[in-house]
């Protein structure tokens, strides 16, 4: 599983962040293409399962659409539970507002890697 950048100038994002290829997959961050890795590992040793890139939550408040949130992945563990995960460098005024928003529509906390 070799790390790959998507082009040669390595460009980044306004928070220094390098976008990185893993198995035809571009993440955002090397970071995140990193935990992408982990979880790999851990999927295979039958630790987690189900794993979900970019799963996507919308947000609804009194029936209305206000946005959508976009995790970086989603997994079973072994007893059964939802993990939700994001790679977080930067945590954005947005970010923590969606992460409130997340955790009243849905009921669960986000996992900051």
């Amino acid at each position: 599983m070799a790390f790959l950048y998507s082009n040669t100038s390595r460009s980044r994002n306004k928070f220094n962040a390098v976008k990185t290829e893993v198995d035809g997959f571009v993440f955002d961050s090397e970071a995140e293409a990193r935990r992408y890795s982990e979880l790999l590992i851990l999927e295979k040793a039958g630790e987690i399962k189900s794993l979900c890139l970019q799963p996507v939550f919308t947000l609804i408040v009194n029936g209305e659409r206000v946005g959508k949130y976009i995790a970086d992945f989603k997994y079973l563990t072994a007893k059964g539970e939802t993990v939700v995960e994001d790679v977080k460098g930067v945590k954005t005024p947005v970010y923590r507002l969606k992460k409130k928003l997340v955790k009243a529509i849905y009921g669960f906390d986000i996992v900051e890697v």
